[in-house]
């Protein structure tokens, strides 16, 4: 599917990505590697196919819970930025996940959100509600075992990243406060409040984090994670100058 803006008469504005680049923005992963995989190729038959001056792969969080292989997707991404451009912002899961390092009592909510799926992908054998001790137990053998490269990727995450005409984060920015002054709950949490607003913020947010059914276009922003980890559809938002597509 390509999107091209409609030129009236009037001048506004059309959202744009610099000259000679194309952005290749990935929605929420949630631990399906086989939909990861697949998305990789995808790209780059795309790169191959429709050469362009410079290329950047822009993750928007989420990369782990839910789904089965949270490890090796957090491994399958560190592999890819070793070759190509690559830009990966924080989730709130990823938020989880760094807190349950630090505290382990944390797992309590965290299993809620499929923390528990995370663990196992590490080999580790969680009980459906661990008590504090096997907490504790359990964020001790992880902060041994954890490969240091997974844990670098996970302190190292952006939580926004701007190119051109477009501002990229996990959940949405908060209306009324300038791009530059968003606070990290908003940006790894904002729902409704967000989804709700239809004045301009400056720039078009790309996010994910709230599931839809389809990618969600509107005039100032794009949601793009179509629920990976239960519908097995992955989407890639492809920005080039004034043009719009998905793979």
């Amino acid at each position: 599917m390509i999107w091209k803006p409609r030129r009236g008469r009037q001048t506004a504005k059309i959202p744009r990505v610099p000259e000679g680049l194309r952005v290749y923005a990935v929605g929420d992963v949630h631990g399906r590697l086989d939909l990861l995989t697949d998305l990789f190729s995808r790209i780059d038959v795309d790169r191959a196919g429709r050469p362009a001056k410079s290329t950047l792969q822009v993750f928007l969080g989420d990369y782990v819970d839910r789904g089965p292989r949270s490890r090796e997707v957090l491994e399958a991404i560190i592999a890819r930025s070793r070759n190509l451009p690559l830009v990966s912002l924080k989730g709130n899961h990823e938020s989880y996940f760094l807190e349950f390092l630090r505290n382990p009592e944390v797992l309590a909510t965290w299993r809620l959100y499929g923390g528990l799926e995370t663990l196992l992908s590490y080999d580790l054998a969680p009980s459906v509600a661990p008590d504090q001790q096997e907490c504790k137990m359990l964020a001790s053998h992880l902060r041994k075992t954890m490969p240091k490269s997974h844990l670098r990727l996970l302190h190292d995450l952006e939580l926004t990243f701007a190119c051109g005409d477009y501002f990229f984060v996990h959940a949405g920015v908060k209306p009324g406060v300038a791009l530059s002054h968003q606070q990290e709950e908003d940006l790894l949490w904002i729902r409704d409040e967000f989804l709700v607003h239809e004045e301009s913020y400056g720039k078009v947010i790309v996010h994910g984090h709230t599931p839809v059914a389809e990618p969600d276009m509107k005039p100032n922003r794009i949601n793009i994670d179509t629920g990976a980890y239960a519908t097995g559809r992955l989407t890639c938002l492809v920005l080039e100058n004034e043009e719009r597509r998905f793979l």
